[in-house]
Order: structure tokens, then sequence, then C-alpha cells
């Protein structure tokens, strides 16, 4: 397939209920009809502090941002509830161009944090989220919205990181490839072309810990999903034990040696 020039596409805020009912669609296409949210919830949201980004290439709607406003009892800030590209534009860089105008909005109204969840399994989001954006994460939480049924979530727990990015309105945060060779929460191995996870070791008190992933997790999970499953069971208890303890994940890298896994870095205050 030709490569697209998407240079041309434009980030806008959406108001409308036209422009809201595009947006729905678009969530139909990427996820699916159950997973789509109703129009009059993200109009709401975007009449009461929230709002709904498009991203826009020769008039077509080809991505979206829509956030609303969270409160934890103690704090308020921007909830990022979900982001999607049309599938004939992914690769281009349109996430991180909605990510940038949406803390660019939040920064307008008063916003000074942004939180938003995601699978760790899924390394393209984390390399976006932590890598280019500088987002971080001390919070996993456990099959957030229980089962799920669309393409990406099917089969397995709907376990997620929970991220926050402060708001500040100094240059992007983006960070350097790591070369440092940091202990891995668990050995890994490689059969037919998918990676394996071994023995874990949660005994580690060094700053800095690497936590390897796949970096083809919906692949690897069609060709088995039980692998999945297990993929799953292994990071859900390393993160959960390790920020227990203190450390949070800062960062994800592609492993040096191993061009089919990625490394969380996590890192101790």
């Amino acid at each position: 397939m030709k490569k697209k020039d998407v240079s041309s596409t434009i980030i806008r805020s959406i108001e409308s209920i036209e422009g809201l009912e595009a947006v729905r669609q678009l969530e139909e296409l990427v996820w699916s009809k159950e997973e789509a949210v109703p129009v009059n919830q993200t109009m709401a949201a975007v009449k009461n502090g929230g709002f709904v980004l498009g991203a826009f290439f020769e008039k077509q709607l080809i991505g979206f941002q829509y956030s609303f406003p969270g409160f934890d009892g103690n704090r308020s800030y921007l909830c990022s509830h979900s982001l999607g590209i049309h599938p004939e534009f992914r690769k281009y860089g349109i996430g991180e161009k909605l990510k940038w105008a949406q803390k660019e909005t939040a920064a307008k109204k008063g916003y000074g944090l942004i939180t938003w969840t995601y699978d760790p399994l899924e390394t393209v989001n984390g390399y976006l989220n932590l890598h280019k954006l500088g987002a971080v994460c001390s919070t996993y939480l456990e099959n957030v919205y229980g089962e799920m049924d669309d393409k990406l979530n099917a089969g397995i727990p709907s376990d997620r990181f929970l991220v926050e990015w402060v708001i500040n309105d100094s240059e992007k945060s983006s960070k350097s490839e790591s070369e440092n060779d940091y202990p891995l929460a668990f050995s890994t191995r490689t059969e037919d072309g998918f990676l394996i996870p071994e023995k874990i070791d949660l005994n580690y008190r060094s700053r800095n810990i690497y936590v390897p992933v796949p970096g083809n997790f919906q692949v690897l999970k069609s060709y088995n999903l039980s692998l999945g499953i297990t993929w799953r069971e292994y990071t859900q208890k390393v993160f959960t034990h390790y920020f227990s303890l203190g450390w949070k994940a800062v960062d994800l890298v592609i492993d040096r040696e191993n061009p089919n896994q990625y490394n969380y870095l996590l890192q101790k205050s």
C-alpha cells in the first residue's frame, strides 16, 4: 500500500452533534458497536469541562481523542477516556499529534494533570505513552472493564496501567533510547518467533529494573491464546509486586538483543 502524505492533517475540537456522531461511528470501526460512547454522553462531557478532539485529513475524520473531568476526592484532573485512529491511517503519528493537542487544550482549560488507562501488553501504546509523551505509571488495575468481546481484548482479563501525565508548558519530554543493562524481572526465550516468559525474580532491590513484554502481543494472542493469558499473569504479578514497593514505570524501550521484546523500565524513587 502506498504511504499516505498526512502532513496536511489538522486537529480541532468537535462540539456539534454531527461531529460527535462521526466520532461514534469511527469508534465502532476501531472497536465495536457495543464499545462506542453514545453521542449524548460525549456532548454532556463537552458542555461540562471535557472535550473531543478530531484529526481530519482532507475533511475525513481519521482519528479522535475523548476526555472528561475527573475528581478523586482530593484533586481534579482530566480523564483521557479513549483515542482511536482509522485503520488506514495508523503508524502515521496521528495518535501522538492528538495527545500533544490534548495536553495543550487541557492546559488552556486549567487542568494540571491528565490520567488514562491502557493495556501494558500493547507496546505501541506503551511506547507512545511513556517513551514519547513522558507519562509515568505506579498503579496496576486488574480486570478493570471485566470481560470484553471486541477484537483487541477478547479472551483475556482487561488489566490496565493507570498513567499520569503532568501538564506544564515546557517542551516535549520524550526520552532517549536506553543503553543500560538493568536486571530483568523475569527471563525470556523465543519459540516459533514468539516470546515466552520464564522464571520470575521478585527479590530485586536495585533502583532500576526491566520488565520484558512481547512486541507483537495481538499476533501472539491470536497464535496462542494460552500464551497470551500467561503473559497477562506474569506481568500482573511482577507489576503489582514492584509497584507496591515503590517502583514506577517510567519508560518502554526495545530490547537491544531481541527485536520481538520490549522492556519497561521500573524505577524506584
